[in-house]
């Protein structure tokens, strides 16, 4: 095992997008697209620090980012939340209860992406850049686009059928 375990690709290897070689038919499901980066995280009132981060999209879990943080330790921190969430918060603020994000523009950092997450082990504030964030889900759209996204999903029926059980 890496040292540093967000250096490897997390498992299975992962392709953003087909190289254009390939045939892709119909029934090809792309791979993961991931992208890791420092994220600064505040650790007290006058203190900052870094924390890398794995961003991890699965096409076959749509609705979905997943972060996982390293924290130098054996374990890691992940947060699961809306790709909608996230992209939400590249505008303006979105999100309530544990995930907060918005944007920010600082003169040292330029255009940033906030994050406060709450759990019951603690909370903590994170900042991104926002152009990377950006141009990561950028990708994640162009491996499934939010109408494919939407169509996905279970439909009310199914839903409906779900609930009535409980």
């Amino acid at each position: 095992m890496p040292l540093d375990p967000l250096s490897a690709a997390s498992n299975p290897p992962f392709a953003a997008t087909p190289t254009g070689d390939e045939a892709v038919g119909p029934d090809v499901v792309p791979g993961p697209v991931e992208e890791v980066l420092t994220l600064r995280i505040a650790l007290d009132e006058d203190s900052v620090g870094e924390v890398r981060t794995r961003f991890r999209y699965d096409p076959e879990r749509p609705y979905e980012v997943l972060l996982t943080f390293h924290l130098g330790r054996s374990d890691e921190a992940d947060w699961v939340f809306s790709r909608e969430l996230l992209r939400d918060g590249l505008n303006g603020l979105s999100g309530q209860g544990d995930v907060k994000l918005w944007p920010a523009y600082c003169p040292c950092h330029g255009a940033t992406l906030h994050l406060a997450l709450e759990s019951p082990h603690g909370q903590a504030l994170l900042e991104a850049p926002k152009p990377r964030v950006q141009a990561w889900l950028e990708r994640t759209y162009a491996s499934v686009s939010a109408e494919a996204e939407a169509l996905a999903g279970p439909t009310d029926s199914q839903l409906a059928a779900l609930l009535d059980g409980f």
